[in-house]
């Protein structure tokens, strides 16, 4: 697996905090930093995901991922997955992310509760790789709620 980020901030002005992410896939995403009211040069400008929120919803899609896929191969009738994750992150650098929760929210017909609850930890026991990794610095919870379609 590859990627190579470059600094969209080179190209002419040197100000901005702005990148762009070429994947080994070849799909292209931007983030960016927060404005910096005192040091306008060195801050953002807002104009896409800072790069912890990125990690962030990457490590959303993987569990979401998995989920879908442990259920659907359960042969249950899934027709909707979403994680809502609430992170805090240390007051000290490295701000590394110290509690992380994810909220699933699985929608289909008569999907048994206990289906969800083993899919769910199938993904953050063995599948998510992002979580895994991430479960090495933050404290991982989840919940869950089923949604009838």
């Amino acid at each position: 697996m590859e990627c190579t980020v470059n600094w969209t901030g080179g190209l002419g002005t040197r100000s901005g905090m702005g990148f762009v992410a070429e994947t080994g896939s070849g799909h292209v995403l931007t983030m960016d930093g927060a404005p910096d009211a005192q040091q306008p040069a060195l801050g953002g400008q807002n104009l896409a995901p800072r790069p912890l929120e990125t990690l962030l919803a990457g490590t959303g899609g993987c569990t979401a991922y998995d989920v879908v896929l442990i259920l659907r191969r359960g042969r249950h009738d899934v027709r909707g997955c979403s994680v809502k994750l609430t992170a805090e992150r240390a007051e000290t650098e490295p701000k590394v992310f110290t509690k992380i929760h994810m909220h699933f929210t699985v929608t289909g017909h008569h999907i048994p509760d206990a289906a969800v609850e083993r899919a769910i930890a199938l993904s953050h026991e063995k599948y998510c790789s992002a979580s895994v990794m991430l479960g090495k610095t933050a404290q991982i919870t989840t919940g869950f709620e089923v949604v009838a379609a």
